[in-house]
């Protein structure tokens, strides 16, 4: 099970917020560390850790993390959600695993994908188990 993620930002407010925004997580304890930063909880959970970076592009020949996923539910509230802030995005839809993506950027480049399962499939892959 994941615990958290932490993501290094060149614009920690502006990811701040966009995160709120989108995701409805909020900054929340965060021990006192020597450097800036924000804890952001999901159902009482800190999920997401943000410090700051320096801007610098990560090499994509090189190891890194590629994006960050979110299990979420409401594909179709959260596709409004993220036209009316304006957010550019894309779809992919895998049936065979009755899911439905949405993958956005942060403002400074870090790609989110948002997952949703629709019901039906989630009961059926449980019996499979």
């Amino acid at each position: 099970m994941l615990d958290h993620v932490t993501l290094r930002t060149s614009d920690l407010e502006g990811t701040r917020a966009f995160l709120e925004n989108l995701l409805d997580v909020k900054p929340g304890y965060r021990p006192g560390f020597a450097f800036p930063g924000y804890w952001l909880y999901a159902d009482g959970e800190p999920v997401v850790h943000l410090i700051p970076g320096e801007g610098v592009r990560n090499d994509p020949r090189g190891e890194t993390i590629d994006h960050v996923g979110f299990r979420l539910e409401g594909y179709d509230a959260y596709r409004r959600k993220i036209e009316a802030l304006a957010i550019p995005y894309s779809t992919m839809d895998l049936p065979e695993l009755g899911e439905r993506r949405l993958f956005v950027r942060s403002p400074t480049g870090i790609l989110l994908e948002l997952v949703f399962r629709e019901r039906a499939a989630a009961t059926r892959s449980n019996d499979n188990a």
